[in-house]
């Protein structure tokens, strides 16, 4: 069958990155970046602003916020008042979230970058997805490490359904325990059902509502920061 149309124009190269460069141009180790995804509402952009209030007396930290058609998710962190606002960048992404995570991370990677140049250095790059299903996942070309966040109130089965989100980030957070007997979520069996899909890798139970309840996440972060700060990541 004849084709009037240019392949490339029919089936457009898929963007690849590889993994980036740990050292600055100066030698020295530049920011661990973590990307933050989940569907909508599982509390993304909470977690995001408790991990900025956790972290930032201890080390130098920024933001970019990814939203389809808006800056909503970095005008809520700047209202919170959580870092300051030349280290917060919103990417507005026009097209589902994953493409500006996993295919085409040319906008992201600018904003990363545009932070470490212009407020570093930095010790850690903070990118929240859009909100998005269970199968986001982040470019190794962009991010070191992923957390993917559900929340009960989606249903006590999305970690039995798994998706690449819940199966391979580098680590699953279970969000707004507190509202399990509300909504009717078994978290026992959530996190069975975790394990089970998981393996060895970690999963954080987290209700932001209580004080301290971002610790498991921020604990974890801490050593990505450690072993990234000793070159053992």
């Amino acid at each position: 069958m004849h084709l009037d149309h240019d392949l490339n124009e029919k089936y457009p190269h898929r963007h690849t990155y590889s993994a980036p460069a740990p050292e600055r141009p100066d030698g020295t180790r530049r920011a661990l970046r973590i990307g933050l995804g989940g569907p909508v509402g599982s509390g993304k952009t909470a977690t995001v602003a408790a991990l900025c209030r956790a972290l930032r007396t201890e080390v130098s930290i920024a933001v970019v916020t990814n939203d389809i058609y808006t800056r909503e998710d970095a005008d809520f962190l700047l209202r919170q008042a959580v870092l300051p606002p030349e280290r917060i960048q919103a990417v507005e992404t026009g097209a589902c979230p994953h493409t500006a995570i996993r295919d085409d991370i040319s906008a992201n990677l600018e904003a990363v970058e545009e932070l470490e140049e212009t407020t570093g250095p930095l010790d850690l790059i903070l990118v929240e997805s859009g909100g998005d299903n269970l199968t986001a996942t982040f470019s190794k070309g962009l991010v070191d490490a992923q957390i993917f966040i559900i929340d009960v109130a989606g249903g006590d089965d999305i970690p039995r359904k798994g998706g690449p989100g819940v199966t391979t980030a580098d680590l699953l957070v279970v969000n707004k325990t507190d509202l399990a007997p509300y909504v009717g979520s078994d978290v026992e069996a959530m996190a069975r059902d975790a394990e089970a899909q998981r393996g060895d890798l970690p999963v954080a139970f987290t209700s932001l509502k209580e004080e301290g309840g971002v610790k498991p996440v921020a604990d974890w972060v801490r050593e990505h920061l450690t072993d990234w700060a000793t070159g053992s990541a």
